[in-house]
């Protein structure tokens, strides 16, 4: 049977950190908290991942692709380590079988969302690559990919920056990872996770403490 979750792209979407509800996945140690799943155990889903220390999930072909930005902790698997800041993408067709050491790890994860023709394999550490100047003074951009319309990329704000109001041509989803993201519509502290559909707008803006934020945009 099919599970729906967030399923009507049409419609905005928040879930703050106090709404997460964690779901325990078919493995040991690994629990979910699902943000949209259309599918069953194979779906196209976005989620945050939670692996216990020494936990592992069994060998997958990832049909549809998968994205994911490691959180917290090391996230690992058997063709190399990624730390905390690591954005990954495996296309179509890849397989891997995640392992997690001690220190165990949070991701958070696209799966069955990628374009038959996006097939660029990437591992990026954020650490290490260069921020570019956003369109207004505050605003720092680390492009991390880009295909046929679909823009995804991290974006600092300093504190007390605003930006114009404009609209989402495609959509827009946000995870805040660091500080606190405004817009008039509310108040989205580290761990919210915002979807805005098509054609919506808003004005985004932060307060005294700056935040850090990964965007996607055009895939809706």
């Amino acid at each position: 049977m099919k599970t729906f979750i967030n399923a009507d792209f049409e419609q905005g979407v928040v879930i703050l950190p106090s709404d997460y509800k964690w779901v325990k996945s078919p493995m040991p140690g690994v629990e979910r908290m699902m943000l949209d799943r259309v599918g069953d155990e194979v779906a196209r889903a976005t989620s945050i991942v939670r692996y216990a220390p020494n936990s592992e999930f069994s060998s997958h072909v990832h049909t549809g692709g998968e994205e994911f930005y490691v959180l917290e902790g090391v996230f690992s698997d058997e063709h190399q380590d990624y730390p905390e800041g690591s954005y990954v993408r495996n296309p179509i067709g890849t397989s891997h079988r995640p392992k997690v050491g001690k220190e165990g790890a949070t991701i958070f994860v696209k799966l069955q969302q990628f374009k038959p023709k996006d097939l660029e394999q990437k591992v990026i550490n954020t650490h290490s690559q260069a921020w570019q100047q956003g369109l207004v003074e505050g605003l720092s951009v680390m492009p991390l990919h880009d295909f046929e319309g679909e823009h995804i990329a991290l974006v600092k704000w300093a504190p007390n920056t605003r930006f114009s109001t404009h609209q989402h041509w495609g959509g827009e989803e946000i995870l805040v990872l660091k500080g606190t993201f405004y817009d008039e519509h509310g108040e989205y502290p580290r761990g919210s996770w915002i979807r805005n559909p098509h054609l919506s707008k808003h004005t985004p803006y932060t307060k005294d403490d700056g935040a850090l934020i990964y965007v996607k945009t055009g895939h809706l």
